[in-house]
């Protein structure tokens, strides 16, 4: 229930008989149509959705939904694209806008009409969405344990100094002395690689990523300021390796609506994918991998200058709540070329500032608890294949 005043195009939050809807109207003035709080493929929650055209679109992908909830539009598998079966929104059986309330009734029920209320009607809370039904893989896995996490840019912890970092739920003090880094309490191991502190609780059985643009210098490298998310890290990576949010939550940034369907390949501690579009002069390789649990390089190469852009990214899981995020922007001109400038490093490296806030100001619509790991629980199209090899990774990886 909801006062009709406040209802127009803007999705409002309710709850009717224990459940989470959303109303809204679809066009200004129009009827209130109610849907259920969350957007079937990746869980976000639709009070965060806007209205185009008539219809619904959620605000990570731009799937639309018409007035019965039925999914009519999923952008990256293009016009000719069909959405599946279970794209489609369960609507409540009914809603009615009656004496300045709109009304939901969940169920079929054989009363016709809203009765008139005899005093001011208490509208229901709306409660929060429930949570997958599935396993879900968070901040706080037992599994991360057994993990090399990065814990501080090595510029942040000063010879003769100490630093104090969370992860997974605790306190760590680290200090570099004559000896080196040193972890209070102790932990297996610290160490220093990419410019990065990682610390590993205990005996780690992760693969290492390799970044091989780090030792070229051919590249120019720029770390962002550490930055940090108001969720769990599964979520994040998943965000980083999705190619289909792009035109929805970064409008400034180009890239077309329809995805291609990516080819994974599994690899020892995760997977990687290598995608060719274009033509001359503007052909283009972009190449994906991962190792669990959340290590990143994306790079982007133009085929036809040699020019390359690397992106890599680190998550530490601070609590179930909290990921630090490390980012680091690695630029080269080509072969033969002179290094990239000062102002061309800057523009590129406030370009990945703007994408990475976009991601994170969408991150804090989600309360999510972690990435759910059960396939059953979201809806996978062809342009999710880099998602679900995340979920298989970091499902091979809590039981490995």
């Amino acid at each position: 229930m909801a006062r009709a005043t406040e209802v127009g195009t803007t999705p409002v939050p309710v709850g009717a008989g224990g459940r989470a809807y959303v109303v809204v109207r679809l066009r200004p003035g129009a009827e209130v149509s109610a849907f259920p709080a969350r957007c079937p493929h990746r869980l976000v929650p639709l009070a965060a959705a806007s209205v185009v055209g008539g219809r619904l679109q959620c605000p990570y992908h731009g799937w639309r939904f018409d007035a019965e909830g039925r999914c009519v539009d999923v952008p990256s598998l293009g016009p000719d694209g069909t959405a599946p079966p279970r794209a489609d929104l369960p609507v409540p059986w009914a809603v009615e806008e009656r004496h300045g309330w709109i009304w939901l009734a969940p169920e079929r029920t054989d009363v016709t009409l809203p009765p008139a209320p005899a005093a001011e009607p208490v509208p229901e809370p709306a409660p929060a969405p429930g949570p997958p039904s599935g396993p879900v893989f968070g901040n706080l896995d037992p599994s991360l344990e057994h993990a090399w996490h990065p814990v501080a840019l090595s510029r942040e912890l000063r010879p003769g100094g100490w630093l104090q970092v969370r992860l997974l739920g605790r306190t760590w003090s680290l200090s570099r002395g004559a000896d080196g880094l040193v972890a209070d309490p102790p932990a297996w191991g610290v160490r220093e690689r990419f410019g990065v502190v990682w610390l590993a609780p205990a005996e780690p059985r992760d693969v290492p990523l390799e970044l091989p643009e780090d030792g070229d210098r051919r590249f120019v490298r720029r770390w962002l300021p550490p930055a940090r998310s108001a969720g769990p890290a599964g979520p994040l990576a998943d965000t980083f390796l999705d190619a289909a949010h792009s035109p929805f939550v970064h409008p400034s940034a180009a890239g077309a609506v329809e995805v291609p369907t990516p080819e994974v390949t599994p690899e020892p501690g995760g997977f990687s994918s290598v995608q060719e579009h274009g033509e001359r002069p503007a052909r283009r390789r972009v190449t994906h991998v991962h190792r669990a649990p959340f290590q990143l390089r994306l790079r982007l190469d133009l085929l036809d200058t040699g020019a390359a852009t690397t992106v890599l990214f680190l998550l530490q899981p601070e609590d179930a709540d909290s990921t630090r995020i490390y980012t680091c922007v690695l630029l080269s001109a080509g072969p033969g070329e002179p290094l990239p400038g000062p102002d061309e490093v800057a523009a590129a490296v406030a370009a990945e500032e703007r994408l990475l806030a976009e991601d994170l100001g969408l991150q804090a619509q989600m309360a999510s608890t972690g990435l759910p790991l059960a396939m059953r629980d979201e809806l996978h199209v062809r342009s999710d294949r880099l998602g679900v090899a995340l979920r298989r990774a970091l499902a091979d990886f809590a039981v490995a």
